[in-house]
């Protein structure tokens, strides 16, 4: 796992993990990096200095590794009560959430993927979206 920190072009910083740098590559190709404040997708890597291990970092890091497993368990969660309680509609997503829209008696939970420019659409149409970062059911 590697820990970046990143920057939108709004200027907002966050701290966000990856299982590798290739991965971060993989998903910054895809638009699929969001700021957690203004939701942009321009988002790129920030001057971090490295973690150095000394006496005193280890209780640190220690504390950061619970925060970080609470934190994907937490995520873990999140994924088994969508997959169970939503309906899953793939790339079909922005089709699926207008018709729910605008159909106000058409009620029924929905996850799915969408594009960066999708999701501008809708957000245009007033049509508010939540984004949950989707962790690999495999142990790292």
């Amino acid at each position: 796992m590697i820990k970046y920190l990143l920057k939108c072009k709004n200027k907002h910083e966050f701290e966000s993990w990856f299982s590798d740098s290739i991965e971060y590559e993989k998903l910054k190709k895809k638009n699929l990096i969001e700021c957690i404040f203004c939701e942009t997708s321009a988002v790129d890597k920030s001057i971090m200095s490295p973690s150095i291990l000394g006496k005193k970092n280890k209780v640190d890091n220690i504390m950061e590794d619970k925060e970080f497993f609470q934190f994907k368990k937490d995520l873990q969660k999140i994924k088994t009560f969508v997959k169970k309680n939503f309906d899953f509609v793939g790339d079909k997503f922005s089709r699926e959430v207008r018709e729910i829209y605008y159909d106000k008696k058409k009620k029924k939970n929905i996850y799915g993927t969408i594009s960066s420019k999708e999701k501008e659409e809708l957000e245009e149409e007033g049509i508010g979206l939540t984004s949950v970062p989707w962790i690999e059911d495999k142990e790292n």
